[in-house]
């Protein structure tokens, strides 16, 4: 890594041609180039200056990363800027030609997605959530949109996952104080409204739910003051169990990346006829007696009960 900051990576710009438009975000659009070897690169550009900083924190991310296979590659280890008139900047990422996991979701038209695939997805983000945690790093925008479908390195694996998307991320040593929530729905209550906490892995580890739900078939239901995960079908106990450690109300007991990559839903291979439970409506409310009086006077504060 010192000798990539010493001798920052770098795109000749002059030899890319534009292929397609790959989508857009609050951020910009991106963009697919290809250069004169066929090398192919995706582009995230901005219209605005007032993205630098978050392409400059993306681009550190990703350097930090660099050779994870859960995290997006750069592909330039600085941030492009267009001379005036135009005034934008620009990174330079690696393509993903199997587009994001929402756009896999939204094959399945939805209807869930098979429970074992699932689960292998699950253990992939866990991976990538892993490496942040572990060293002092906050996705704090986890959802579909921002994880990156790959062709499989792995033989007879059809594809693989990688976090992307991190210019709201927290990085070590930031004051929580000055970092923006991600996107509503995916975000824990304690993590909404003006005094909203961010910058704690535990919000990762809720938005992990919420993705995982959605592979299930759920959706998000707006229930004012936030968004609760309507999943009305089943799931086998341990996908049960899972969600239930991932969506916990009160964050201190979440369970950790490091404590999920073990937990049977993700190192479970090949099984074909799981035992099937109903979920409720919104998981994070079925809680053990013992604390449910306690949650639940929780949950009134933030004035999230219905």
């Amino acid at each position: 890594m010192e000798k990539m900051m010493r001798e920052p990576m770098r795109v000749d710009e002059s030899s890319l041609k534009h292929v397609s438009f790959l989508g857009r975000g609050s951020f910009g659009c991106v963009s697919l180039q290809r250069d004169s070897n066929f090398r192919l690169y995706a582009k995230k550009s901005s219209s605005s200056f007032n993205q630098l900083q978050d392409f400059q924190k993306e681009i550190r991310i990703m350097v930090r990363f660099r050779n994870h296979p859960r995290i997006v590659q750069a592909l330039s280890s600085v941030v492009h800027l267009s001379v005036p008139p135009e005034q934008r900047c620009h990174i330079y990422m690696e393509y993903a030609s199997k587009g994001t996991l929402f756009n896999m979701i939204s094959r399945f038209r939805g209807t869930p997605m098979p429970e074992n695939m699932i689960g292998r997805a699950a253990f992939m983000i866990l991976q990538g959530l892993d490496a942040l945690h572990t060293n002092g790093y906050v996705h704090c925008d986890l959802k579909p949109a921002n994880i990156l479908v790959f062709p499989s390195t792995t033989v007879g694996e059809p594809w693989d996952l990688k976090l992307a998307d991190f210019g709201l991320s927290k990085e070590p040593c930031t004051d929580s104080r000055s970092l923006f929530h991600g996107t509503e729905q995916y975000m824990p209550p304690e993590s909404l409204g003006p005094d909203g906490e961010m910058g704690s892995s535990t919000v990762d580890i809720w938005s992990l739910g919420c993705t995982i739900i959605e592979m299930f078939g759920g959706c998000p239901l707006n229930m004012g003051h936030c968004y609760m995960w309507r999943l009305p079908r089943l799931v086998s106990p341990m996908a049960d169990d899972f969600l239930m450690r991932c969506l916990a109300l009160q964050p201190s007991r979440r369970a950790t990346a490091a404590e999920l990559l073990s937990h049977p839903f993700v190192a479970q291979k090949n099984f074909t006829a799981p035992i099937l439970r109903e979920m409720p409506p919104y998981p994070f409310l079925r809680l053990p007696p013992c604390i449910m009086g306690k949650e639940m006077e929780e949950y009134a504060r933030h004035g999230l009960v219905i």
